[in-house]
């Protein structure tokens, strides 16, 4: 690849040479001076030069120029307010202009202190001002969602907010209406801005007009700390912040990673923290007591109880994993049941082949691909919002995005995903993915996106990688945040015995909410669990230990690239963590444990696969179906805005689950079905109330329902009109 052709320019007399087309903001910045902006965020795409705050005078035009829409041309000669009388007044004249009818309520605005607005008017501004009419209001504070809310008359109208709604998310749910002096921010229809990354307009507003409902008049910026870690609510692995006030978390905040994130953060990271506060949190390890439910239990008393459970299981015992675990839990448990009980039971949330390590590549790296790949029957954005943002991304550059699958581009009957990548890997596809071979044959580069749950999933998206070449990068979406890294510590996982079992451990809320970990709960005569919320497993435990949120615990989490992170503890647990737990467990056994992570990960470092982490590689098989009788399969999938956390935020109600069956167009029209319409999902005797939503993608046969609202329905389900 050539080098970019270099050009000089001359910002307040430094000569700097940067590539041609550099922006002049980023290219004064390499020169070491600073051009204030407002409006201009490259992440929202090409500028639009609606603040005017960076103006600055050009040689050879007569007028100041906004440098934000200017690109380094060789000879271009700029100067800033700095240097420049004119851009100087120009920039005065601008800021004087924002605060015409900006209120003067810094100490009241949840942004004081840490707003740019402040800031650059200190910096920059006129020291006094020449108004003394009273200045324009507009009620306040308007809630343009449970989330968020709007103060109109702090709003710049640098249009960040709708330019990420229209551009980034692409929701068009916030617009700016009415022209002039009249031009305010509002949302579409008047209705409630419910998006899955509405949260980034709070801080992507350089003022006090969007802010925090859940945080509005809670904090003040000299009173909080704010702690780096990692979001663990879904397999990205997002960069953040946790804001924490008299040790309890406030807030959250992105922390940009370039290569994971770009800096967005979805709203069940940003909003979902508050779970650590619910009333109904399991606070002390609790024993049961026969005839008397459960008592609270000391420390030691846990452990003791623990020991002799386990100790009585006679080497039958099972652990059910949920996938959230930090890697040094995993690696406890692990230490704990095969080395100091001698068993290999497990129910892993993932297995996670090893062959996908050989294709690693930052998720930044879908934006830049020629062809992106997408297979697998679950929505991407359910799954793994963030990687739903690159594909958006990378198709705003003119990139190929295909997607097989029920409602794809190509679409293809449900569970078909590991043959898909099969039939793509052959020398003669079948007739209807011919233009999908072609298309990634002539790529120079393709990003590979699996999901779907299969066992062998990783090794079938592997091999076609490896049909592809060095061109390929795989992005395996696995359903729970940490499930590469719990599937890397435990290894290939032994089937549960039939029968009795000894003892199960149940790690995690989400384990015990699967119909399997529940069936071998009732079949263990010793059933130990780790849990922050009572479940149907809990009240059958014998012993429960409180569990912790990611936002409580030091540790090793390990995203879907395959990239290891360092979870940092914002705030104390109610008691110690599940690692010190096991580890002093572990200790009763003969076996030393740390009860403490290690040291902080290398990012790009190979994840140390055990010899038998690999499971054997299935041939690609279409899902069985009961194709005797009628009815239309059933597609589930997991919906971003459910689970234990997000049930906990009042806050997060709105954005949850809608109560909706998906069908193809000609199923409804054979059904006399319209959108909006009220139907019945029937099947073996079980009967749900939904609402029609019609795609016109989705393939014939096929309906997709969240996972909660098909609880309790078979595989193939009949619909009609109720």
């Amino acid at each position: 690849m050539s080098s970019p052709e270099l050009v000089t320019v001359t910002v307040d007399g430094v000569d700097v040479q940067v590539p041609k087309g550099t922006g002049m903001v980023e290219a004064a910045l390499s020169a070491g001076i600073e051009i204030p902006v407002f409006c201009y965020e490259p992440r929202l795409g090409p500028p639009v030069g609606a603040c005017r705050m960076c103006l600055c005078e050009v040689e050879g035009m007569p007028k100041l120029q906004a440098a934000c829409t200017m690109t380094a041309q060789d000879g271009l000669v700029l100067r800033t307010a700095q240097t420049s009388a004119q851009a100087a007044e120009g920039q005065d004249a601008v800021l004087e202009f924002i605060l015409l009818n900006h209120p003067l309520d810094c100490p009241d605005c949840d942004k004081g202190g840490e707003c740019p607005l402040q800031d650059l008017t200190f910096r920059w501004g006129p020291g006094t001002t020449r108004m003394r009419f009273p200045k324009r209001t507009f009620d306040k504070p308007i809630p343009i969602s449970p989330l968020i809310a709007l103060d109109r008359e702090r709003c710049i109208l640098c249009y960040r907010c709708t330019r990420f709604s229209e551009l980034v998310a692409e929701d068009g749910q916030l617009v700016a209406i009415n022209r002039g002096a009249q031009s305010i921010i509002a949302t579409f229809e008047d209705e409630p801005y419910r998006a899955p990354f509405s949260g980034n307009v709070l801080e992507l507003c350089p003022v006090g007009a969007l802010t925090s409902t859940t945080y509005r008049f809670r904090a003040r910026p000299w009173e909080i700390q704010n702690v780096p870690t990692v979001c663990a609510l879904c397999p990205v692995g997002c960069n953040i912040a946790a804001t924490t006030r008299e040790g309890k978390i406030v807030r959250i905040l992105s922390r940009n990673h370039p290569e994971v994130d770009g800096g967005w953060l979805c709203d069940k990271g940003r909003f979902a923290y508050d779970h650590l506060r619910a009333e109904d949190r399991i606070r002390r390890p609790l024993r049961r007591v026969r005839r008397r439910g459960f008592e609270p239990v000391g420390w030691e008393e846990a452990l003791d109880e623990a020991e002799r459970g386990l100790r009585g299981a006679g080497g039958s015992v099972g652990v059910a994993f949920s996938g959230g675990e930090t890697v040094e839990q995993a690696r406890a448990l692990t230490s704990l049941v095969q080395e100091g009980l001698g068993s290999r039971a497990a129910v892993l949330a993932e297995i996670v082949h090893p062959a996908l390590d050989a294709f690693r590549a930052p998720l930044s790296a879908i934006a830049q691909a020629d062809v992106c790949l997408v297979v697998g029957d679950h929505p991407v954005a359910e799954r793994a919002p963030l990687v739903d943002l690159w594909l958006r991304q990378a198709r705003r550059g003119g990139k190929e995005i295909i997607t097989v699958h029920p409602a794809g581009t190509v679409p293809v009957a449900p569970g078909s995903a590991a043959s898909v990548c099969a039939a793509l890997a052959a020398a003669d596809p079948p007739k209807e993915l011919r233009p999908v071979a072609r298309s990634l044959k002539r790529a120079a580069k393709v990003a590979l996106v699996w999901s779907q749950d299969d066992p062998s999933g990783g090794a079938h998206v592997a091999a076609l990688a490896r049909a592809l070449g060095d061109k390929a990068a795989v992005y395996y979406l696995p359903r729970t945040p940490n499930g590469r890294g719990v599937s890397a510590a435990w290894g290939t996982p032994a089937d549960p015995p039939d029968g009795e079992i000894g003892a199960l451990i149940v790690s995690g809320d989400e384990a015990a909410g699967e119909p399997q970990v529940q069936e071998l709960a009732r079949r263990a005569r010793f059933v130990l669990t780790t849990a922050m919320f009572e479940s149907e497993v809990t009240l059958a435990a014998d012993l429960v230990l409180p569990g912790t949120s990611y936002l409580e615990r030091d540790g090793t989490t390990i995203n879907l690239e395959g990239r290891p992170q360092r979870l940092r503890r914002a705030v104390d647990p109610p008691v110690a963590d599940e690692l010190a737990f096991f580890a002093e467990l572990a200790g009763r056994f003969g076996l030393q444990v740390d009860p403490w992570p290690g040291e902080i990960p290398d990012e790009n470092a190979p994840l140390p696969p055990k010899p038998d982490t690999a499971p054997p590689v299935r041939p690609p098989a279409a899902r069985r179906r009961a194709q005797a009788g009628r009815g239309l399969e059933v597609v589930r999938y997991r919906g971003l805005f459910s689970g234990p956390a997000v049930e906990r935020v009042p806050q997060l109600q709105f954005q949850r689950p809608l109560a909706e069956v998906e069908l193809s167009a000609a199923d409804a029209r054979e059904r006399g079905i319209s959108a909006g319409d009220a139907v019945q999902v029937r099947s073996n005797g079980t009967s749900r109330l939904l609402t029609a939503r019609l795609n016109r993608r989705l393939r014939a046969g096929a309906v997709r329902i969240e996972q909660e609202h098909a609880a309790g329905l078979a595989e193939r389900v009949e619909v009609a009109r109720a």
